[in-house]
């Protein structure tokens, strides 16, 4: 079968920088996914127990997101990136490599990280919507961060 034509009331130059934004988010949460998960496993201290969970339950809702971002690029007809350089390179959050902090540090990490996305996607939203003009992004990204605010809301509960 013959590739079909994109015609779906973006034009290229739209999906382009849709696809872009999207890729630099993938990293983000990829990034993000590969901590929580770092974390789950290194958790140690009296919260081990309940800390291992939540840091499960959030590197599982974090791999779903990954799955969901990297199927819209494909549906805008663009490449998802798949490789740690490409990540490391296009990831707005940074690694913290060798370091394995004590639980309260863990969770303040991971907050701050869950922060910086929503501020991120926030950013994001804005330019889906008024600069590509593609109401099935920002409105897929809105949900997006909704459930960040969870995930943060659920972290900033330990430390306060």
């Amino acid at each position: 079968m013959k590739n079909q034509a994109i015609n779906i009331g973006l034009s290229v130059k739209e999906r382009t920088g849709v696809c872009n934004i999207l890729n630099t988010l993938l990293a983000d949460e990829t990034l993000l996914y590969l901590k929580t998960r770092k974390h789950h496993w290194n958790v140690t201290g009296k919260d081990f127990s309940e800390l291992h969970v939540l840091f499960e339950a959030q590197y599982t809702e974090l791999e779903l997101a990954i799955d969901a971002i990297a199927e819209r690029i494909r549906k805008l007809g663009g490449n998802a990136t798949g490789t740690l350089k490409e990540y490391v390179s296009n990831s707005r959050l940074k690694e913290q490599p060798g370091k394995y902090p004590a639980a309260l540090v863990m969770i303040e990490e991971l907050l701050n990280d869950q922060e910086s996305i929503i501020r991120y996607l926030r950013q994001d939203i804005d330019k889906t919507d008024k600069t590509f003009h593609d109401a099935v992004t920002t409105d897929f990204l809105t949900g997006l961060m909704g459930q960040h605010e969870k995930m943060a809301w659920m972290l900033r509960s330990y430390v306060s």
